[in-house]
């Protein structure tokens, strides 16, 4: 952890730390698989299967993927999350066709809110807004399809010894394209450049 902030710290230059954003947090094999190529393989296929979209449509992102949160300081360990980060224009429409049925319902008062769902779902907005689709925002009412119940039935089956990433919880979101995940991507790094720099 202590490197990458060295490296982050010492680029100069947007097209610099877009490269080192990347290498070091979207290429390459995953931290939670760095003993098992074959196995982040059939982890990405089996969630691109059960999507039906394409394998390398599946990224590891966060602590699983580094070995350690730069944001939070802090490193993997069995505690940590596995995030996934779905890439995929396809999935995505499909989740807001059904955030469109949701929010007419919504905008024609059928369906009412506590303060906080409200919160939570005006937070999933935004971040949809930014082309990333965040099922753990959705208010437990969000119900059209059964998608918010069989999201997390999905990665809870996938979670704790129950698949190939091993005894660790499975979370995951979608982007609209790879451009969507590299710009926020990017802005976090960005963000961590701008923290090292006060410290000096």
């Amino acid at each position: 952890m202590q490197q990458f902030f060295k490296e982050l710290n010492e680029i100069d230059g947007d097209d610099k730390v877009v490269d080192f954003t990347r290498k070091k947090l979207l290429h390459g094999i995953p931290y939670v698989f760095k003993d098992d190529i074959d196995a982040f393989y059939e982890f990405r296929k089996r969630i691109a299967s059960n999507f039906d979209i394409s394998f390398n449509e599946i990224f590891i992102t966060g602590s699983g993927h580094l070995g350690f949160s730069p944001h939070k300081e802090t490193y993997f360990s069995h505690d940590s999350d596995i995030d996934v980060a779905i890439v995929s224009s396809s999935l995505y429409e499909n989740i807001m066709e059904k955030i469109r049925c949701f929010q007419m319902k919504k905008r024609e008062s059928r369906i009412s809110f506590t303060e906080k769902e409200l919160e939570k779902y005006n937070l999933f907005l935004e971040y949809s807004a930014i082309g990333w689709m965040r099922p753990d925002l959705l208010p437990k009412k969000f119900h059209t399809g059964k998608f918010r119940r069989d999201w997390f039935d999905y990665f809870n089956s996938i979670s704790y010894g129950k698949s190939e990433v091993g005894d660790y919880k499975v979370t995951a979101g979608v982007f609209k394209s790879y451009f969507h995940l590299e710009k926020y991507t990017l802005s976090g790094v960005e963000s961590i450049k701008r923290r090292l720099e006060v410290r000096l």
